[in-house]
């Protein structure tokens, strides 16, 4: 019995079928990768988001917005809070966990749509917020800066949309959204075009490791929307999958890693006086 899981963590050479159950067999709680964090490793990121949204909440601008807070751990992690502080989620099953994580901090969680662009319009008086936190969460400029109170900083950390392309290149399963969608020109440009000044523009040409074939089956169970095909790992679903997914258990079988892009990028700006 492995302490990821209900089954032991087969060997990369194990067979395919092994892996698969592995997978299968694996729960899923919420977006926590923990069960494949050393089969599963991404390049470190030249910056610690953590480490900026910390300073920004512990300068004593003001309340803080924390964007698709998930539930609440990252957010809850900067306490304590400045009075007022609030965070949106998107994601229903998260609201209750945000809601007793983030409300004994004194933070107001509220529900937004879950669907693309739901979530966008942002339930806040304008001017309320000094600064607003974003790690992976979609956002709508005009709105951060709507909320904003003048001088206020939004920092955003974002996952650059060609991140997984290889994994959906090697199975054969078209990306289910556009590869040059959310990029950091785009991004940079959308910001300043609703009025932001741009303090910090980094990017991050990251590659994500996998050692075998359980735990690219099990990170695609997780990130859901990536392959949706493929992420109940039913039989039909192995199935329909099965001659590439026979490669790659190969090609890790052989001892090699399956290497993905895993892009990201960093914007912080501020709201003009």
């Amino acid at each position: 019995m492995s302490e990821a899981g209900v089954l032991p963590v087969p060997d990369r050479a194990a067979p395919f079928e092994a892996h698969v159950e592995w997978a299968r067999a694996t729960p899923v709680v919420g977006f926590d990768l923990s069960p494949i964090d050393d089969r599963c490793i991404e390049d470190p990121l030249p910056w610690d988001y953590l480490v900026l949204a910390r300073e920004l909440v512990g300068s004593g601008r003001g309340p803080v917005l924390d964007l698709g807070t998930g539930g609440g751990e990252a957010f809850g992690s900067l306490a304590p809070l400045p009075e007022g502080s609030a965070a949106t989620e998107g994601w229903p099953p998260n609201v209750p966990v945000a809601r007793r994580r983030l409300e004994p901090l004194g933070v107001d969680v509220r529900q937004v749509g879950s669907s693309k662009g739901e979530g966008l319009m942002l339930p806040f008086l304008d001017g309320r917020f000094a600064v607003v936190l974003d790690r992976h969460e979609e956002f709508e400029p005009s709105e951060v800066l709507r909320v904003l109170e003048p001088g206020g900083v939004f920092i955003t950390q974002q996952v650059d949309s060609r991140d997984g392309i290889r994994v959906n290149t090697a199975l054969g399963a078209q990306l289910p959204w556009d590869p040059d969608d959310v990029t950091l020109e785009g991004a940079v440009a959308d910001l300043a075009e609703a009025g932001f000044v741009i303090d910090v523009a980094r990017e991050h040409v990251g590659t994500r490791h996998f050692h075998d074939l359980s735990s690219l089956l099990w990170y695609l169970k997780v990130i859901a929307w990536q392959v949706p095909e493929i992420a109940s790992l039913s039989s039909e679903a192995i199935g329909r999958f099965e001659a590439p997914l026979r490669a790659l258990h190969m090609h890790f079988a052989a001892g090699n890693d399956f290497v993905d892009e895993a892009p990201r990028f960093l914007v912080v700006a501020r709201k003009p006086f």
